[in-house]
């Protein structure tokens, strides 16, 4: 999988690593601004029933 996106990624490899990044941050923003937030929402935690 990770072969095939650096072959379709444009340009010179210096570039190519550059866009890697670029892409990799989108994605960490994305789950941090989205997909962690739902996910949150949606399955609550449980209580935790360990007592002292």
């Amino acid at each position: 999988m990770y072969g095939f996106i650096w072959r379709h990624l444009p340009g010179p490899t210096w570039l190519k690593v550059i866009e890697a990044l670029i892409i990799i941050a989108a994605i960490v923003f994305a789950l941090f601004e989205w997909v962690f937030p739902w996910v949150n929402a949606v399955f609550r935690p449980q209580d935790t029933t360990i007592s002292q």
